[in-house]
């Protein structure tokens, strides 16, 4: 192994949420060189002694104080000259979070951590601007087969809720009734029996998932 030239691995995590109606993602500005105050994406190091998965998570606590939220696997970056440190290969995460739920700060080598609407991304360091765009395209595509972006939701929500967050992630208008009627369709939501307050107009009806939803799922 000696013969062959050394490489070092890192990951990356893409966090996505649904805030003010709009699709944000987790960015962070580096505290350090290289791209020192350039916005990047969570990651670093992987340790000699932890898994891919385990290194994820550990970073995502460590730069944003996010923790215990589903990560999946996306993809591998590997480009020669992606970092100006050296032989770089990044394995990048993704995953949905409710921004209610996780509060994010930032660490010490980290100056800030934001939330930002993949609309209006600044500049980011290495190639973070392909990673993102990599899992933008990935999370839409998987939005229409899998239950992925249910958990972006409450506990109870409104059918025109969880249509809301499909719009907001495919970037277009879906046909309302055609919309209910693949849902309802699909026997995954039931009754809450409760209904929304506070409200001028009349009040909606409360869903909530079945406790058995099998991860493939034709929603569109």
């Amino acid at each position: 192994m000696h013969a062959f030239p050394k490489s070092s691995v890192t990951v990356d995590l893409i966090v996505f949420t649904i805030t003010d109606n709009s699709l944000k993602v987790l960015l962070i500005k580096r505290g350090i060189e290289p791209f020192k105050n350039m916005w990047a994406l969570p990651g670093g190091f992987v340790l000699e002694d932890e898994s891919l998965e385990d290194a994820a998570k550990r970073e995502l606590v460590e730069e944003t104080g996010v923790k215990d939220i589903y990560l999946e696997q996306l993809y591998t970056f590997g480009e020669p000259g992606r970092d100006p440190r050296g032989r770089v290969i990044t394995v990048a995460y993704f995953a949905l979070i409710n921004s209610q739920i996780q509060k994010i700060r930032a660490s010490t080598d980290v100056s800030e951590a934001q939330w930002y609407s993949v609309n209006k991304i600044p500049k980011l360091a290495f190639d973070h601007k392909k990673i993102l765009d990599y899992g933008l395209q990935r999370l839409r595509w998987k939005l229409e087969y899998t239950t992925v972006g249910f958990q972006l939701l409450p506990k109870t929500f409104t059918l025109s809720q969880l249509q809301n967050i499909y719009e907001i992630i495919l970037h277009k208008q879906l046909d309302k009734r055609n919309f209910r009627k693949k849902l309802l369709s699909l026997d995954i939501v039931e009754e809450s029996g409760e209904f929304t307050e506070g409200v001028s107009h009349r009040p909606a009806m409360l869903y909530k998932f079945k406790k058995r939803i099998g991860e493939i799922i034709e929603i569109l």
